[in-house]
């Protein structure tokens, strides 16, 4: 790391609010689920502007839900502190959580696109907004969680509980999940596929290779119906949504002997499924197949996530809006990709969005974003708020 290079990083001489506030965050190694301080920086400046914040530590997972305003529709800013693994350290430039700025403008550290940027942007953007509309129409919130890379239980799917169980209304959420994919602001996920895996086992009999009649082998036996679960059609998507597919992630069978036929096989398969089925179906469709083939087995379903969707309404189009305004050009929506915490706060009836930085090198060795984007971001949250309670 050159001279240069540790002096434009050090959070004192950082070129704005935003990224000094990102560079404190990365700085702290907080690899899932551990917070390491993280939460307690954003809540120090949330209290600060006039944020009612409660505390919610859930199963040891640190999570704080603030408010800010008494009446009127709320809109919350989600997101979590917590990383992934940083991977084999010496395969990053510069050390995982000693973030720097490049000498061609890139932010680089572990979550720096993922998410700690725009929960930056996010508290820099309401500190701006306050401090012009100190008497604001509507409520702000933040939902912060540290259990977002990890299981995913004790984080924001146990905060909206809370809220559901004391009928508290949420109204407009933005997700600050990297959402952007060429440039900051050009694409906004309006919705999420959703996530049915299963593990499927199929009980054979063990025996020597020499004599198969003696045996009976769950490979041979599973390998029909896998290949009808994969060729088939299972829906042909939306005008949101993509077709629905069915990947097989896992397989596992023997002994690590090569003249033994397996007595078992393990196949972990998952559904990124559209709104044009429903879980049930799919669970039916898979068990229908399965019966039809006369396997001996066992199978094990984990619901990750229902699709949802956020049609065309007054969140969608303070966004659009204030990424066409502050960057030039305006968002296209999609629902692509993996998973992400708006899966439960859309549970609510709650308009959910996501919008964050480029996502090109998330989970990566040398996470990167560029460094202007995050200033760029917070303006963009804060226009959205303009559009929506000034």
């Amino acid at each position: 790391m050159s001279q240069a290079s540790r002096t434009i990083a050090s959070p004192s001489t950082a070129r704005s609010a935003t990224l000094a506030l990102a560079l404190e965050l990365l700085e702290r190694p907080s690899v899932t689920p551990d917070d390491h301080g993280c939460q307690a920086l954003m809540i120090e400046r949330l209290e600060r502007i006039g944020f009612q914040v409660e505390r919610m530590t859930i199963g040891g997972i640190e999570n704080f839900w603030a408010t800010r305003g008494q009446h009127g529709p709320l809109l919350a800013f989600a997101g979590h502190t917590d990383v992934v693994p940083s991977g084999p350290e010496r395969e990053w430039d510069h050390p995982p959580f000693e973030p720097v700025i490049d000498d061609a403008g890139f932010l680089c550290g572990r979550g720096a696109a993922d998410m700690k940027g725009s929960l930056a942007a996010m508290v820099t953007a309401a500190e701006r907004f306050v401090a012009a509309h100190p008497d604001h129409h509507g409520r702000i919130a933040f939902l912060i969680t540290a259990d977002e890379e990890g299981p995913a239980i004790h984080g924001t799917r146990a905060v909206v509980e809370r809220l559901r169980e004391r009928h508290e209304p949420l109204d407009y959420c933005i997700v600050g999940e990297p959402s952007s994919t060429r440039q900051l602001g050009d694409v906004i996920k309006n919705g999420r596929r959703g996530s049915l895996g299963g593990v499927l086992r199929v009980r054979g009999i063990q025996g020597h290779v020499a004599y198969p009649h003696l045996a009976r082998n769950p490979i041979h036996q599973a390998l029909p119906v896998l290949s009808e679960l994969v060729n088939e059609p299972w829906d042909a998507g939306n005008d949101f949504f993509p077709a629905t597919s069915f990947q097989i992630s896992n397989l596992y069978a023997g002994t690590g002997a090569t003249n033994v036929v397996p007595g078992e096989l393990e196949v972990t398969f998952n559904f990124r499924y559209s709104s044009e089925v429903t879980q049930d179906q799919l669970r039916e469709r898979v068990e229908q197949k399965l019966a039809a083939h006369g396997l001996d087995y066992q199978l094990d379903w984990t619901l990750n996530g229902e699709p949802f969707l956020t049609a065309a309404g007054e969140l969608l189009e303070a966004a659009q809006d204030a990424c066409e305004t502050i960057t030039g050009h305006r968002p296209a929506l999609s629902t692509s990709g993996g998973t992400s915490d708006g899966r439960f706060i859309a549970t609510l009836g709650t308009q959910v969005i996501e919008l964050g930085p480029v996502n090109a090198t998330i989970h990566q060795v040398n996470e990167r974003i560029r460094a202007d984007d995050l200033d760029t971001l917070s303006r963009i949250y804060e226009a959205t708020l303009e559009r929506l309670f000034a």
